[in-house]
């Protein structure tokens, strides 16, 4: 490996963040009006404008439900039809400005008539029905452009299931529903399209994604990066381990793994690769990290916003409940790279070519401010959507603190725009995710599928687990994680809670695997980012991710088995002993993973361990007790060989 104490020069962490339009605008004034510049310009314009909507919606009390919901919603869609062709790779065309023309229309109706729509619930005209299916059409065009087909024929197959399901074999069919009363419930209702997904996502989820993209904006990202890398980078993996702490932070703010990948890969993949990482397992570490993110109070990912609408509650102590798990899984993934450095010999970043921390927390630590006054609001009982907005007044604020951080008009437009095209994919799910949810209410699908998954797996909850585990994966695989959580909490939790299962435990668990679906192939969205920053291939990436990210797929079978981890059923003693119980756990898992403890473990000591990381989170003292012994064990069979030569094992 090269030596990198030659090398005194300080470590490059600079966050790159691709230039809004408004900003490359400005940048360009001087050239030359064209078709591309005005669509650049009506995009940013238009996004710009939706930012504004939502800040002032929040601050200042949001629109009647369908209004405000109906808004969202084809504003976004007009947006995503200029943003996305209709080919990937090509240019604005013809077709597009077709599309564009109906949503213009389609709008123009929605706005004008928004009173008139609501008043027909139930006794639907001629032209909701028109523009009705006109709406349903373009959302689900809007997902494919955004979210890829698999999303959007999910969308096509529920409403295909309302129609059609007197064709469905056995407990799954149905009589089929009235094409009025289907527009009625999607269009002129709240209870399809703009459901309980849209209400969350044209309320307190963009504003979230435009505090995020105003925190990225000011140094937030840039300080939790330096502060990451000047923590952990001179221990042994600690380009590794600056990655995965880097990236929590970061990905927390984004809730978006594949995005986050894209910004702080950028540096951290050439720089551990630089460092003597492989390819594949520099993309594995950063796609791990990036996706971990959602799952990562206190801010998280959209998900959590939709489970507080389910549960009953609170957003402030779904994120508390989260926190443990969490934690434990950056431990998990951060023990897999320490024990991998060690195994291979490693060296951290010297400290003089590192970001002080003493430094970084003097001049950069109030770009945390905003994030505690999100905490601090939401605990006093403000709403979400009001502890957002106070959160970017004070983010913008708190950046004319420093010269280097202050925000002024152009960046303040750019953080606006960043803002609203970082949230149009999302915005896009959640309507379809309101299609799925119309459908599953019209066809009383949700009491038959619960029915259903209870007796494919004969009554027992460990197979109902891996085959919720295993539905949660195909269904997050190349959609956003909101996307996957809506279908299977409607769907799949019933069943895991009639069969006595915590309701948040239950609810985590269809999350946490949706979520880690961006590890999984063949369609792994965030370990393909990764792969291709480091040039290994995609679905060895892939495979190697899940392989660093092995507690994140341990840790809901944990939690569902011992909700005390996540503070459920359980007094403060008892949270605590199975905190512990887990932590060792994951401490055996990692060492297993990786092959070493304190040198390297055969693989009949790998074997070993994971039995005794299983029995661990078994509730009852006798398996912790078991657990402990084989821990025991192996050490005094590893001292013993000490005085052999440890092998050598390749990355």
């Amino acid at each position: 490996m090269k030596d990198i104490k030659k090398t005194p020069q300080k470590i490059d962490t600079a966050i790159q963040e691709k230039p809004s339009y408004i900003e490359t605008l400005w940048k360009s004034r001087g050239t030359k009006w064209n078709k591309a510049r005005l669509l650049t310009l009506i995009i940013a314009t238009l996004a710009i404008g939706l930012s504004i909507f939502h800040i002032y919606t929040a601050g200042y009390g949001t629109l009647p439900s369908w209004q405000q919901r109906s808004i969202h919603v084809i504003w976004a869609v007009l947006l995503i039809f200029l943003l996305f062709p209709f080919k990937k790779g090509k240019e604005f065309g013809w077709l597009d400005i077709i599309f564009v023309l109906i949503t213009l229309a389609t709008a123009a109706y929605m706005l004008f008539d928004a009173q008139g729509i609501q008043s027909r619930q139930g006794n639907v005209s001629i032209n909701d029905i028109i523009f009705g299916t006109v709406l349903i059409g373009l959302i689900l065009e809007a997902t494919r452009r955004t979210n890829g087909i698999l999303m959007a024929l999910i969308g096509l197959f529920f409403m295909a299931y309302i129609f059609l399901g007197q064709y469905f074999p056995g407990a799954l069919a149905h009589p089929g529903v009235r094409y009025g009363k289907v527009i009625d419930q999607m269009f002129n209702s709240t209870l399809g399209i703009f459901s309980s997904p849209i209400y969350i996502s044209s309320t307190m989820l963009i504003l979230f994604v435009i505090f995020g993209a105003f925190l990225m904006k000011s140094g937030g990202g840039q300080f939790f990066t330096n502060f990451a890398f000047g923590a952990l980078g001179n221990k042994p993996g600690g380009p590794a381990l600056s990655a995965v702490g880097a990236s929590a932070l970061v990905s927390t703010i984004t809730g978006n793994g594949a995005a986050n990948a894209a910004i702080t890969g950028s540096f951290t993949i050439p720089l551990m690769k630089k460092l003597g990482y492989k390819k594949k397992f520099a993309a594995a570490v950063e796609a791990v990290a990036s996706q971990g993110g959602q799952i990562m109070p206190p801010i998280m990912g959209a998900s959590v916003f939709i489970m507080a609408e389910a549960t009953g509650v609170p957003y402030i102590q779904l994120a508390l409940y989260a926190l443990i798990p969490a934690v434990i899984y950056f431990l998990i993934a951060g023990l897999i790279v320490y024990f991998h450095a060690k195994r291979l010999k490693l060296e951290g970043i010297p400290k003089e070519q590192l970001p002080s921390v003493k430094e970084v927390l003097l001049k950069q630590s109030y770009m945390f401010l905003p994030i505690l006054l999100i905490i601090g609001l939401m605990i006093y009982g403000f709403s979400p959507m009001k502890a957002g907005f106070y959160a970017i007044i004070a983010t913008i604020l708190l950046s004319w603190l420093r010269k280097q951080t202050r925000m002024g008009l152009l960046s303040i437009l750019g953080a606006l725009e960043n803002g609203t095209k970082a949230a149009l994919a999302v915005i896009a799910a959640c309507a379809t995710a309101g299609i799925v949810v119309g459908a599953v209410s019209l066809t009383g699908l949700g009491l038959t599928f619960t029915r259903f998954m209870i007796d494919v797996a004969g009554g027992n909850l460990f197979v109902l687990l891996l085959l919720m585990a295993v539905a949660s994966i195909i269904l997050g695989m190349g959609m956003p994680t909101v996307s996957a959580y809506v279908i299977l909490s409607i769907l799949g939790v019933p069943a895991l809670t009639d069969l006595g299962v915590n309701l948040i435990a239950a609810h985590m668990f269809v999350f946490y695997f949706g979520a880690l679906s961006g590890l999984t192939p063949p369609v792994a969205i965030t370990a393909y980012t990764t792969a291709g920053i480091a040039g290994s291939n995609p679905n060895a990436t892939a495979l190697y991710s899940m392989r660093i990210g092995f507690g994140g797929f341990f840790l809901p079978f944990i939690f569902v088995y011992n909700p005390q981890l996540l503070m459920q059923d359980g007094n403060a003693v008892e949270i605590i002993l199975v905190t512990v119980s887990a932590l060792a756990s994951c401490f055996l898992i990692a060492s297993a993973v990786e092959g070493y403890l304190l040198n390297v473990l055969s693989a009949v000591q790998r074997i070993i361990l994971f039995i005794g990381a299983t029995a661990l989170v078994l509730p009852g003292l006798l398996g912790d007790l078991f657990g402990v012994a084989i821990f025991i064990l192996i050490i005094f069979w590893q001292k013993s060989k000490n005085k052999d030569e440890p092998r050598q094992l390749s990355a």
